[in-house]
């Protein structure tokens, strides 16, 4: 295979990656005292630094690849998720406050504080084995196109020796050369995007162009807003479907919110959502609409801008209208985006093992063993990630970012809904919170499990008869509808007829067991600033809402 990076491209690349060697060897060189150094930086991360790694984690090459080929797939649809930034706000200031007056490292072991120790051995393997098949698998192979795409190498050697060096420098530095390798990446992976975007839209003749070409050719690729009915995209799932993935994924998930632990007080950490989710908006305009100039070019001059899956959008832009020296710091933009997410569900799947599985079955191992056990496990992850890629590597012709929204459409229902109810209600109880969960596995089980066995009839457009097939066949994002909603049924049911918790023990994990000092403690913990970015946040979510209407 040929590269099509050039000697000043290399040049730009070593440094970028030089400048990475030169973080995390800074961080190993800090001694990690305890667990909470390793896993959670010492508490101790700024709220700039919050923030940009909470973008750096979301925003990985499955989102470069995966949401440019959306983009030039399907159109605006799917920016729904990426407007989501009001969900990063939602984590700052309805959930934090909670998780870090509870002083857990993990989400399962908030669980275990609210619940008991079965919901977080259920969260725990849950989130371990989600992690290894999604998080883990996607980002691998999205990376795998990238540096085939970019670098002239075959993909097997490009994706190993990039999670290869990413499990080297998470084992080593922990938390905070995550946290801090992140920051970095984060700012390299904008400037790469929004330099393409530009010359993107310089070469298709500016934003009104864009839009007479995309429009004549394709109607709805500017339109956010499909009918209820449209099988892909109805906006009564993306809208409320989405939503219930977002507060899952934003608000409960160890990969995100551990960035917002790593925050010494409940000020710096709202900080650090709020930046995020200002942050987050930032996708639409550097990923999403790359893939719609990607679309347009295609259908502009077709000998030149030749696509054939929509996957590899992004990587011809960089090949075709990159010059000399950007190509190489675009190139180290998708690699940022790459490494970043796989060091954050390294770091995540090695804090979960350690803190909730290991240090549970035996609880008086020292520190020094603990953060050691910390490293095997990320090691571990790592090689468990490599085998999985030749599995991964056969996904080849789908839309890799739709396919991941299915799958999480299934995972977030029962888990967001225990998450809300046990923060907003105090009477819900262990028993209610445990039969959700496994509930909501019983039905994750049987969709995947329904939709594998009817695919022929799927694939071919068949229609067969049967409550089976009609519950296969449902819209993801209506189904998470439905789960969620059967989740938040059971949830109740369940607790009002079952006895109530101990209040005593769930002190400050629960709106209705504040003490007036903790109440007290949360109306000093923000100030006038805080509650007015929020507010333009939402106004410019709402203006982007009403924008893409086709």
């Amino acid at each position: 295979m040929n590269t099509v990076l050039e000697g000043l491209d290399w040049v730009v690349l070593g440094v970028y990656f030089l400048a990475l060697i030169v973080v995390a060897v800074w961080v190993a060189l800090q001694k990690h005292n305890n667990t909470e150094d390793y896993f959670l930086a010492g508490r101790n991360v700024g709220w700039f630094v919050i923030g940009a790694s909470i973008f750096a984690s979301n925003i990985g090459s499955e989102h470069v690849v995966g949401l440019a080929g959306t983009g030039f797939e399907s159109g605006t649809p799917m920016a729904h998720y990426e407007l989501h930034a009001w969900i990063v706000l939602l984590l700052g200031w309805l959930f934090l406050p909670f998780y870090i007056r509870s002083g857990a490292f993990t989400m399962p072991e908030f669980l275990e504080k609210r619940f008991d120790s079965r919901s977080r051995w259920f969260l725990s393997l849950f989130s371990l084995i989600a992690y290894v098949l999604t998080k883990v698998s996607v980002t691998i192979y999205a990376g795998g196109i990238v540096v085939s795409e970019l670098l002239g190498i075959p993909f097997w050697y490009g994706a190993i020796g990039v999670v290869l060096f990413t499990g080297i420098y998470t084992v080593i530095g922990g938390m905070k050369a995550v946290i801090y390798t992140e920051t970095l990446q984060a700012v390299i992976l904008i400037l790469g995007s929004i330099i393409i975007t530009y010359l993107g839209l310089q070469e298709v003749g500016g934003w009104n162009e864009l839009r007479s070409i995309v429009i004549a050719e394709s109607p709805e690729h500017f339109n956010m807003w499909r009918p209820m009915n449209d099988p892909d995209f109805p906006w009564t799932g993306l809208l409320f479907g989405g939503t219930i993935v977002g507060v899952w994924y934003w608000c409960t998930d160890q990969y995100i919110v551990q960035r917002t632990l790593a925050a010494n007080n409940i000020k710096i950490g709202r900080r650090g959502a709020i930046f995020g989710a200002y942050l987050k908006l930032l996708p639409i305009f550097i990923f999403l609409i790359p893939g719609i100039i990607a679309f347009a070019l295609s259908v502009q001059n077709p000998e030149v801008f030749s696509i054939e899956k929509a996957d590899r959008a992004f990587p011809m832009l960089v090949k075709t209208l990159l010059p000399v020296g950007l190509k190489g710091l675009v190139a180290g933009g998708l690699m940022a985006a790459l490494m970043s997410s796989l060091a954050s569900v390294f770091n995540s799947c090695s804090t979960i093992f350690t803190i909730d599985i290991y240090k549970k079955l035996k609880p008086n191992e020292s520190e020094n063993k603990l953060l050691n056990i910390g490293k095997i496990a990320t090691a571990v992850i790592v090689i468990l990630g490599i085998i999985w890629i030749p599995i991964m590597e056969k996904i080849g012709g789908g839309v890799m970012y739709q396919y991941l929204q299915n799958v999480q459409s299934y995972i977030a229902p029962p888990v967001a809904a225990v998450f809300l109810l046990g923060i907003l209600w105090k009477r819900v109880n262990s028993k209610a919170a445990i039969t959700t969960l496994m509930a909501g596995l019983i039905l994750l089980i049987l969709r995947l499990g329904s939709e594998i066995y009817f695919q022929p009839e799927i694939s071919s457009n068949q229609i067969v008869d049967g409550v089976m097939f009609v519950f296969a066949t449902i819209n993801f994002s209506h189904m998470a509808i439905l789960m969620f909603v059967f989740s938040i049924l059971l949830c109740i049911g369940v607790t009002l007829s079952t006895e109530e918790p101990n209040y005593n023990d769930i002190i400050g994990l629960s709106f209705g067991t504040l003490t007036e000092e903790q109440k007290h403690e949360n109306k000093n913990s923000y100030e006038l600033s805080d509650i007015f970015l929020s507010i333009i946040l939402v106004i410019l979510i709402i203006g982007v809402l009403s924008y893409f209407t086709g």
